[in-house]
């Protein structure tokens, strides 16, 4: 994710990072040829080309500008859901955090407990970060060994919950905890696993394509009839304004497919998921009493 403080003039003008143009850049660059070709037949009358009146593209271009529109806002909602998602766990994490000690469980099963809980976030940004290792991070937590183990599992996030769960019975049996606190802790548990569900749910299930498709069709069909219709009266500005056309509308369409999956880390807007993973090993730590690590920092104002 950018972070970066409020920019000016002129760094708004020519910022590349997180900028959408790099990956739009090609789209621009052949509609400006093909506007330059249209300008230079039109005006040498190499073979007489069809002149379009603008009312057609004035009422394409709404209808366009409004369906990408609503599909940005949607692509942003699963990047806003996402977000709470994730800001949810932070919340549970403290949470339960919180409850171990007001139900007095023993200092070894809480400590155990609490490192399971911080390495769930980390087991669920593997899961749903295609190429992300949160193995050496794991293994700091629980020791190479269980991690191996867990990592083994369809789901280790899944795996780390029943492990926790197995812990609150034994402390169960062992009658250092009532049915009151086991319903108190399970509580979280439950929750833990709604918000599993919830962040599998929206890396697994896209936008629908047709969405995606007619975006794409309806966007080149337009880009590359405009000149037809600028020329006449805009002669060499007509590639211009037909590339500045291009990078808003294929902009938009870029921005959206970034925003659609928020949890990856391709292009420069996705969730930073380590830097919330190091929150949650923070919020462990200063509960167990123990060093907490450093927050993770932007580089190049980028946060992971």
């Amino acid at each position: 994710m950018i972070v970066q403080k409020r920019a000016g003039l002129l760094t708004l003008l020519f910022t590349m990072r997180g900028s959408v143009i790099p990956r739009v850049f090609p789209q621009m660059v052949l509609l400006a040829l093909f506007s330059s070709a249209i300008v230079f037949v039109y005006q040498y009358h190499t073979f007489d080309l069809p002149e379009f009146s603008l009312t057609p593209f004035t009422l394409l271009g709404i209808a366009l500008s409004l369906f990408l529109g609503f599909r940005n806002n949607a692509a942003y909602d699963r990047w806003w859901e996402g977000r709470k998602i994730w800001g949810h766990l932070i919340y549970e994490t403290r949470s339960i955090a919180r409850a171990t000690e007001l139900l007095l469980m023993p200092e070894d099963a809480r400590r155990h407990l609490l490192t399971l809980v911080a390495a769930f976030s980390h087991a669920l940004c593997q899961g749903v970060r295609p190429g992300s290792d949160s193995g050496p991070a794991i293994a700091n937590l629980l020791g190479a060994r269980k991690t191996a183990e867990l990592l083994a599992c369809s789901s280790p996030a899944d795996a780390i919950l029943r492990e926790i769960s197995a812990i609150i019975t034994a402390e169960y049996h062992a009658k250092r905890l009532d049915t009151v606190a086991v319903s108190m802790l399970d509580r979280h548990l439950t929750q833990f696993a709604g918000i599993q569900a919830g962040i599998e749910r929206l890396s697994n299930t896209p936008l629908p394509f047709a969405f995606t498709l007619l975006a794409h069709r309806t966007a080149y069909i337009y880009c590359f009839l405009l000149p037809l219709g600028l020329v006449g009266n805009a002669l060499w500005l007509t590639p211009f304004f037909t590339t500045l056309v291009a990078y808003c509308f294929f902009g938009l369409d870029a921005l959206s497919e970034e925003l659609e999956y928020p949890f990856t880390k391709e292009g420069a807007n996705h969730l930073p998921l380590e830097a919330m993973c190091r929150v949650n090993e923070i919020s462990i730590a200063e509960a167990l009493g123990d060093i907490p690590p450093k927050p993770l920092h932007p580089i190049k104002h980028v946060l992971s």
